[in-house]
């Protein structure tokens, strides 16, 4: 739970915030910014919940978000909740989705905050009226069909008597009509432009959840997209795109060819190592769900690895099993004031690609990389050479599996293992997860370590363990995880080849391209 940041100025100051579309990264860095600074952030319905994840720890964050009549707040309630705030002295994000001034009542605001003598700046946003179509393939303007574009509400004021669209000009003198907020309306909208002159075959998009791996788009005419649309199932939010330009997206379309775009997919990693998998599974078009399961903890006493750096010396091996291994080894090496010089004389290792990666980031090449972490695996990297009588190094987390030292022992080395780090089972938000799956709203879970599958496994009521687990596709990074998983009861679809990140993303497009 986040504790409220006091801010020490006598007086408040806001930011209309453009959030942008729905995909987080068009968001600008202006307005990144002023999210980080802010001691309350006011956000909509639109504005994609991944930006939260900027904010201070102490940031107060307060959801006013409206969506299809339900308002959590009035515009009124709205207006007098960031008065308030910036009266009380706070630095407030007023968080918007898309622009502010296009269609984001952040004129209104701006006029209270006039009222009331408060200081603001707007910062514009990405329009979901050119996101939206430029995700699709539609672009609003080319030199070939329109060099004029429009932007309308398909939602009018209720309380205007009369409607202050002039139908006539839209018909005729504008190449291409762009829509906010006009599902519900889209009837109307189409009989009246045919009505004033727009040719019934004038081609039609409507987008729903633009730039989001939610987005859908349906295409059609005037005379025939209210039923394309409705046998679609195709609801708000949705921009609506009238005129030539939208037959480019036959050759255009690009975001929605994402191999995995709309696959919702769970990520149990650990939070401190989970961007890296999500990124490249959002990249593929996925909508990721952070439940890690473990969390990475340095031990409670260093005292038995510092007393191995400092007898490092002594070693002719040091064989590292993941870069948590790495990197808490390192920490320690350089806060006893030495450096990777004390470590020349000394061979490494380090399981898989990863691992060997982030130990040569310290400027050291392993000089064994195991193509994975079993036994026989060690064994056929380390056949060749005799370490009979070799003392080795083994940091790593307390909970590791014995296979390798076993291994090496058997080889006739002195194995000492020492912990470097521990991994702790996280349980947050486990009501959470279980609603999600209740919900069939989960189509694939992934797990990168048998303790995330342990753990994963443990969230979840056992009486319901089965009906939860029904049409969910399960991914694990490796035969390893995979025979945890089987052996808690997972029926494992898909085990990458190459167990790494890229391996795993690479084996899930591999499993939906051939499904």
């Amino acid at each position: 739970m986040r504790r409220r940041r006091v801010n020490n100025n006598k007086s408040g100051i806001v930011y209309l915030v453009g959030a942008g579309p729905g995909d987080p990264g068009l968001i600008t860095v202006k307005g990144l910014e002023c999210i980080r600074k802010a001691d309350v952030v006011i956000y909509d319905y639109l504005a994609s919940p991944i930006l939260l994840n900027h904010a201070g720890e102490t940031a107060e964050l307060i959801y006013v978000g409206k969506k299809g009549g339900d308002h959590t707040l009035s515009q009124d309630g709205i207006n007098a909740l960031i008065v308030d705030k910036a009266k009380s002295g706070s630095i407030v994000a007023r968080l918007k989705g898309g622009d502010p001034f296009v269609f984001g009542r952040g004129g209104e605001e701006a006029e209270v905050l006039i009222a009331a003598g408060i200081p603001f700046e707007i910062v514009p946003g990405v329009t979901s009226a050119v996101a939206a179509p430029a995700y699709a393939g539609i672009p609003l303007t080319h030199r070939k069909y329109t060099s004029a574009v429009a932007f309308i509400t398909g939602h009018e004021d209720p309380e205007k008597s009369q409607s202050r669209i002039d139908w006539a000009s839209l018909a005729k003198g504008i190449g291409t009509l762009v829509f906010f907020m006009g599902v519900k309306n889209l009837p109307y909208i189409a009989d009246h432009l045919i009505q004033h002159g727009k040719p019934a075959d004038t081609p039609v998009a409507l987008v729903r959840w633009g730039t989001t791996p939610r987005q859908v788009s349906v295409v059609g005419t005037l005379e025939n997209i209210v039923q394309r649309v409705q046998k679609a199932g195709l609801k708000a939010p949705a921009i609506i795109v009238v005129g030539d330009v939208v037959n480019l997206r036959k050759t255009m379309k690009w975001y929605e060819n994402r191999p995995l775009l709309g696959k919702r997919i769970v990520v149990t990693r650990a939070r401190a190592q989970a961007s890296d998998l999500i990124r490249q599974l959002s990249e593929l078009g996925a909508e990721c769900f952070e439940y890690p399961t473990i969390r990475i903890q340095p031990p409670e006493d260093w005292s038995p690895l510092d007393r191995t750096i400092e007898a490092i010396a002594g070693y002719d091996w040091l064989i590292f099993t993941s870069v948590n291994g790495v990197k808490y080894f390192f920490e320690r090496l350089f806060a006893l004031g030495k450096d990777v010089r004390a470590l020349g004389h000394i061979k490494t290792a380090a399981i898989g690609p990863a691992t060997a990666d982030r130990l040569l980031a310290f400027g050291i090449k392993s000089d064994i990389v195991p193509e994975s972490y079993r036994a026989e695996s060690v064994a056929a990297a380390f056949g060749g050479l005799d370490v009979n009588g070799n003392r080795i190094l083994l940091p790593r987390a307390r909970e590791a599996r014995p296979v390798l030292p076993a291994e090496l022992t058997k080889m006739g080395a002195q194995v000492d293992e020492v912990d470097a780090y521990l991994t702790e089972a996280v349980t947050d938000n486990a009501e959470q997860l279980t609603n999600k799956l209740e919900a069939d709203a989960v189509d694939i879970i992934t797990f990168t370590s048998s303790s995330t599958v342990t753990n994963f496994k443990a969230l979840l009521p056992e009486s319901r363990f089965k009906s939860l687990m029904a049409g969910v596709t399960i991914a694990s990074i490796g035969p390893i995880t995979t025979d945890t998983a089987g052996k808690l009861g997972f029926d494992v679809d898909i085990t990458a080849e190459t167990y790494t990140i890229p391996g795993l993303c690479d084996a899930i497009v591999a499993y939906f391209n051939t499904a």
